[in-house]
């Protein structure tokens, strides 16, 4: 069994910075795939970043490329989403994955584990 815990979210303005963590627990990570998927009302759960928990291979959805960032602290078993120059678009519930077999995908069924999730909301 693997646990994700999500925190960091809030409320942000335009323009703003916030930085989410994804905090995991239950087993060794470090064949592990972590993502990131977001999740506005209406729409499906999409793709936002990924990042192996060994190496430093990340990779990201183009709506967010050059403005945010996925990270990790392995020693923590924390990943991290740093999110700058934030806009409206970017309000949703955000979501921390796990996928066992440590592909990248940008699709949500491949991921096993997900955590509650934190919401995000950018105001203008």
């Amino acid at each position: 069994q693997v646990q994700l815990v999500e925190s960091g979210g809030g409320l942000v303005q335009a323009g703003g910075s916030l930085r989410l963590s994804c905090a995991a627990s239950g087993r060794t990570f470090s064949r592990y795939t972590m993502g990131w998927f977001r999740q506005a009302p209406g729409n499906q759960r999409q793709f936002v970043a990924a990042v192996k928990w060994s190496g430093d291979t990340t990779y990201y959805a183009d709506s967010v490329k050059g403005r945010f960032t996925v990270s990790k602290d392995t020693a923590k078993n924390t990943v991290y989403l740093q999110m700058n120059s934030l806009k409206l678009e970017d309000t949703a519930v955000y979501y921390c994955a796990a996928d066992e077999d440590g592909g990248m995908w940008p699709w949500p069924f491949r991921y096993e584990y997900w955590g509650q999730g934190t919401q995000v909301t950018v105001s203008s």
